[in-house]
């Protein structure tokens, strides 16, 4: 099946993006952005994945990344340490799941009447799903900084336009008054340059070994400690 036409659509974006600002726990809005921005890069990641190492095997398994972190009697069982006993923690401590991104993702209205094709399906669904974990192996928070210099991270990773729309005007907002969100972000979009391709990671087994030792296979160098700045409405960490 050929790809879905994707249309850039700027006022889509730009709503989205005026949603974002004033609520910037509104997942939904980055999701907005992100589809109304990403062009062909979709297609692009998607044609890497298929050339990547362990894509053609994710794709012939069809496998489901979202169970596999949805099983938290699974996460618990594992070694203390290990990604996915960390991850575990981190979403208990955060007080999220995979179904919030889910439920974020498809409450916004597709605008294409095209439907995409299982594996393109299944590679966006895992590409969305391993958010999470892209927090627990960079070591960055879920706070504004932390989202932003992910972002910065991811878009690097995967250069999608909405991405950077968002990583730009978290920049420019930032502004002089919050440097160390202005240096974070930078971090983020660098230290991205030297690790492996995030999407292309066999995840469902890097979940079972030390994050250290995941890290040093993807080439991430973990961020240190920095002041974290909650939004007001993002709930305290349990």
């Amino acid at each position: 099946m050929k790809p879905r036409s994707n249309p850039i659509r700027f006022g889509t974006a730009w709503e989205g993006i005026r949603a974002l600002i004033s609520d910037p726990d509104d997942t939904a809005q980055v999701f907005k952005i992100i589809r109304a921005l990403a062009g062909n890069s979709g297609e692009r990641q998607f044609q890497k994945f298929l050339r990547s190492e362990h894509g053609p095997t994710v794709l012939a398994e069809r496998r489901s990344l979202v169970d596999r972190l949805s099983d938290r009697e699974y996460l618990m069982s594992l070694p203390d340490g290990s990604l996915g006993r960390v991850y575990a923690d981190f979403t208990e401590r955060e007080q999220i799941s995979p179904a919030g991104l889910i439920d974020a993702s498809e409450s916004v209205q597709e605008e294409s009447s095209e439907e995409l094709c299982p594996e393109r399906a299944l590679f966006g669904e895992r590409l969305r799903d391993s958010h999470d974990l892209w927090h627990v192996v960079t070591g960055y928070g879920r706070d504004l900084a932390g989202e932003a210099a992910l972002l910065a991270f991811t878009y690097r990773q995967i250069r999608n336009r909405g991405i950077g729309f968002i990583v730009g005007v978290a920049y420019l907002k930032a502004g002089k008054t919050y440097p160390e969100e202005r240096r974070l972000i930078r971090d983020g979009y660098g230290r991205a340059k030297n690790a492996q391709w995030l999407p292309g990671a066999d995840w469902e087994a890097l979940l079972e070994r030390p994050l250290e030792e995941v890290r040093q296979s993807l080439g991430v160098v973990p961020i240190g400690p920095y002041a974290a700045e909650r939004s007001q409405g993002a709930p305290a960490p349990a």
